[in-house]
């Protein structure tokens, strides 16, 4: 009796003490017919010698109104067995197999599975319970596999226990034992059907061990399948090798990369593509590899740039993830922003001189070709870029700008063409991608083309004759599809002409050019432009402010507007800041302002007469900014879109010391 399962209750092993081994081989029992005949005509007080889960579920069976002469079978519709098999099709396949081992001890009966609900499953052994059919107790009324599904846990019915008469003549005993997922809930029910000859002790203890093990199987499935949909999910390529190297499995992610399918596994890693990933590396011992620049040729003699990880495993193995350098540099550019706002609708002015530069522009739109935009600080150089990027095919690409006269000199190649790991001090661990990788598909505004240093102008040209960027320190070029709107305040000509600008990089970016023109040169555009930025500023500062005065017009428009649109666009937004009433009056605007504006100051000239007021202004432009950045010399640069080594010539022009403002 010691072998008789745990899960058995109380009273179900006390009665199998008592029956004994020999009784379970006898004929039918007198005690059960006589108290099964008595409960369908009434009886509810329980006999003694039935065990109290047997009368119970008679009782139920009784109250549900069966007939225990009807041993007709009911089934599931059609449709939802179909969709009930589809629904279980990993529980069948993780017992069938141990159906069939358990069959080997019990070769005259049958072993069925159900799910939750009673509907059969599979079977094997003897055709007793067909596919489909429902074992419930409220169904077919007390039977084994019923009755474990009420009990939730071991059961076994002798065949005087069962309720309909076909089940108690048929003479066969049962034992039926639940099938539970991971977090303990019932997935089915196992249930074996022996003759008595064939039903032991031990058998009780078989049928559990049969369910137990199913539910291993399934909790190891649904690990898998968890582990699997984690892989499927991650946005990387991954490839697991064994200890050879060959493939056990690639997810999705990395089949797309390669374009390959499922017929790969167990084959050399070598079949995704040509490499400098060699074995060697993959299976080498240690910590594995991190962030390896790595770029295989695909079958299709396509290329895959891709940043390759290779992680060993404890039991052997290796597993390779992938990420391509296409969406990391995706990553990369909405992290950054580079998307261009600007469109020709948003550039302000109705002057003639305007409406040239953006009929220009408007033609270099529909060009890919290299485009030079000339103008003077603060013109507004990159909102004409971005317009001719937004109205070009490449409108759906990054726009990438990138500041040349603010990149440190020694940095410059870095910056635009990118590094490999370790090539100088301070370099980034796996590499970086520069500029002109991340605008790749788009276009890239270099600003202050004329600063840039006469080394990176070398690698600039090699960019638009090749359409290849090689990294600083890289062995091997990668071709970019990127279209260049550079732009200066230089007269590149002139820089040409003194040595400081290459001759064959100035003809190859002079193929489109437009000049946008200074704002003295528009004057007719200044209210509309005053009146523009107005209305956005008295936004953002939640302001009431409707508009200028004519007295403040007249300034605006006599000024001479050295610092051009991006000076005006400062001057509005302190005035807003100062206005006390809903017009912005002259005494709203800086001193200097009303001094110069007024009209009595110009002749007929555009250019301004006295040469010491331009000096003041710039000084004082300046000392603004070295005052505002505290003496940081790259930043107070690039809030005077100038070169450092510009800056320092002004500074020393004006005896202007940078330890001054370091505060």
């Amino acid at each position: 009796m010691n072998e008789q399962p745990a899960a058995l209750s109380e009273e179900d092993r006390d009665y199998l003490t008592t029956l004994g081994p020999a009784s379970l081989n006898e004929g039918p029992s007198t005690v059960l017919d006589e108290a099964w005949r008595a409960c369908l005509q009434g009886a509810i007080d329980r006999p003694v010698g039935v065990r109290r889960v047997i009368w119970q579920s008679w009782l139920r069976s009784v109250h549900a109104g069966l007939d225990p002469e009807d041993g007709e079978y009911r089934f599931v519709a059609p449709a939802d067995l179909t969709a009930t098999l589809a629904a279980n099709r990993v529980l069948i396949a993780a017992a069938a197999q141990v159906m069939r081992g358990l069959l080997a001890y019990n070769p005259r009966g049958h072993i069925n599975l159900t799910d939750a609900e009673g509907t059969t499953l599979h079977f094997c052994g003897l055709d007793l319970t067909p596919i489909g059919s429902r074992l419930l107790e409220s169904v077919q009324g007390t039977n084994c596999t019923g009755l474990a599904i009420v009990e939730d846990r071991l059961v076994y019915v002798l065949a005087e226990e069962n309720f309909g008469l076909g089940l108690r003549q048929r003479r066969m005993h049962c034992a039926a034992a639940p099938i539970r997922d991971a977090h303990g809930r019932t997935l089915g029910m196992l249930t074996l059907t022996a003759e008595p000859g064939w039903f032991h002790f031990h058998t009780l203890g078989t049928v559990q061990a049969a369910a137990e093990a199913v539910s291993r199987q399934m909790a190891l499935q649904a690990l898998l399948q968890e582990q699997q949909t984690v892989l499927e999910v991650l946005n990387e390529g991954l490839v697991v090798l064994d200890e050879q190297g060959c493939i056990k499995a690639l997810n999705h992610y990395a089949r797309q990369l390669f374009r390959v399918g499922h017929d790969l596994l167990g084959k050399p890693f070598k079949s995704l593509g040509q490499s400098e990933l060699t074995e060697a590396v993959l299976l080498a011992s240690g910590e594995g590899v991190r962030d390896l620049d790595c770029t295989f040729e695909l079958h299709d003699r396509s290329h895959l740039a891709c940043l390759v990880s290779v992680c060993p495993l404890e039991q052997g193995g290796r597993i390779v993830s992938l990420r391509e350098n296409r969406r990391i540099r995706e990553i990369t550019r909405r992290i950054i922003g580079t998307q261009a706002s600007y469109t020709f609708e948003t550039i302000q002015g109705r002057s003639q001189a305007i409406q040239d530069a953006m009929h220009l522009a408007r033609i270099a739109s529909r060009s890919d070709s290299t485009t030079l935009i000339l103008g003077e600080s603060g013109t507004g150089k990159e909102l004409f870029a971005q317009a001719i990027h937004n109205a070009s095919d490449r409108c759906g690409g990054p726009f990438v700008a990138v500041n040349c006269g603010a990149i440190p000199r020694d940095l410059v190649q870095s910056e635009l063409f990118g590094h490999v790991e370790g090539a100088f001090t301070g370099s980034a661990r796996g590499g970086s991608a520069g500029k002109f990788e991340l605008a790749d598909g788009g276009t890239i505004f270099l600003d202050e083309i004329g600063d840039m240093s006469f080394d990176a102008q070398v690698s600039l040209l090699r960019v638009l004759q090749e359409g290849e960027v090689t990294r600083v320190g890289a062995k091997k070029s990668l071709r970019v599809n990127v279209r260049i709107i550079a732009a200066t305040h230089r007269n590149l000509s002139q820089a040409v002409a003194e040595g400081a600008f290459r001759e064959d990089l100035y003809y190859r970016l002079n193929v489109l050019n437009l000049t946008v023109p200074p704002l003295r040169m528009r004057r007719e555009d200044v209210p509309l432009l005053a009146r523009h930025f107005l209305a956005r500023c008295a936004r953002s500062l939640r302001k009431t402010m409707h508009d200028l005065s004519p007295a403040a017009l007249d300034i605006l428009s006599a000024y001479h507007w050295p610092g051009n649109v991006r000076e005006l666009e400062n001057v509005i937004e302190r005035a807003t800041n100062l206005a006390m009433s809903e017009l912005i009056q002259p005494n709203d605007l800086a001193l200097e302002i009303r001094q110069r504006g007024r009209p009595s100051t110009w002749g007929s000239s555009p250019e301004p007469r006295m040469a010491p007021d331009l000096g003041t202004h710039e000084m004082n432009a300046i000392i603004a900014a070295l005052t505002e950045t505290r003496g940081n010399i790259r930043l107070a640069a690039q809030r005077l879109n100038v070169s450092r080594g510009g800056l320092y010539n002004k500074m020393s022009r004006f005896g202007l010391k940078v330890d001054a403002f370091r505060v």
